[in-house]
């Protein structure tokens, strides 16, 4: 009886052997990973690099600007939000009752229609923001833009365009760039600069809350040639306090023959009303 293994049938074969081109890939990427390990470890023993965010040394600096224990630490906001500004509901009864929408949402209304953020704006996500904006982490642009198309995906669904929010001219030319823009260039739609800050207005943070949207009142126009007729728009930010930004620019937008305004921030400060 002929065995097996000593079959002259040219439909049974032995085993495979790697393609030499596969083997090369493979340990081309051994090779680049030992190299960035190796890599790390000096740059962690000679320059000592710390975590933009928390300021502990980072044992990975090659691959990151912020330590994973900061990315961790970021608090997310979760369901149940309110539908409109995506501000966080108390309870599922809430949604069950109110159509989902918080007790702001339902009394004064919103020209955005769907607002969503990563996170709370505290903790580690607000230094994470902080490093981004102030201290030129401009890296940090991608993996924030990625949690964001993640977390706000109901509100990229449909959507034709993301416009970033503008910079005067003034902060843009001290800053060195707009932190609106560098997150918009990496979500999955087409960016379209269609608002230009005309007006230099004091930073939202220093003012109390009842005075933020009279000063942006007058501070957005439309770029010249925009053509918004029709289109479901999606502003982008870094941060929403009271939403009187978005809503500026929400309203222009609509003016300008947007359809419908969404908005979606990195972070934003939340509250517990009802």
């Amino acid at each position: 009886m002929e065995h097996p293994e000593l079959s002259a049938d040219p439909r049974v074969s032995g085993p495979s052997r790697p393609d030499p081109g596969t083997r090369s890939a493979a340990f081309g990427r051994q090779i680049s990973a030992v190299a960035r390990t190796v890599a790390d470890s000096a740059i962690a023993i000679l320059l000592a690099p710390s975590c933009a965010a928390c300021a502990r040394s980072l044992e990975q600096p090659t691959r990151a600007v912020v330590c994973e224990d900061c990315w961790c630490a970021i608090t997310p906001i979760l369901p149940p939000v309110c539908d409109t500004c995506g501000d966080p509901l108390l309870s599922w009864r809430v949604i069950n009752v109110e159509s989902g929408r918080c007790g702001r949402c339902r009394h004064t209304g919103s020209r955005v229609v769907r607002a969503r953020a990563i996170g709370a704006y505290e903790g580690s996500l607000r230094s994470i923001v902080h490093a981004f904006k102030y201290d030129g982490r401009r890296s940090l642009a991608r993996p924030l833009a990625d949690m964001l198309a993640s977390c706000g995906s109901d509100v990229i669904d449909g959507a034709e365009f993301v416009v970033p929010v503008p910079l005067h001219r003034s902060k843009q030319r001290a800053r060195g760039f707009n932190q609106a823009v560098d997150i918009a260039r990496h979500l999955p739609l087409p960016m379209v600069l269609a608002l230009e800050r005309v007006r230099k207005t004091p930073s939202q943070t220093d003012l109390p809350a009842a005075q933020r949207h009279a000063n942006m009142r007058g501070a957005f126009s439309l770029t010249r040639g925009t053509r918004l007729r029709g289109a479901v728009v999606v502003v982008v930010d870094d941060v929403s306090t009271t939403g009187a930004t978005l809503e500026a620019c929400a309203e222009l937008l609509l003016k300008g023959g947007a359809r419908e305004v969404r908005a979606l921030t990195v972070a934003r400060v939340v509250s517990t009303r009802l």
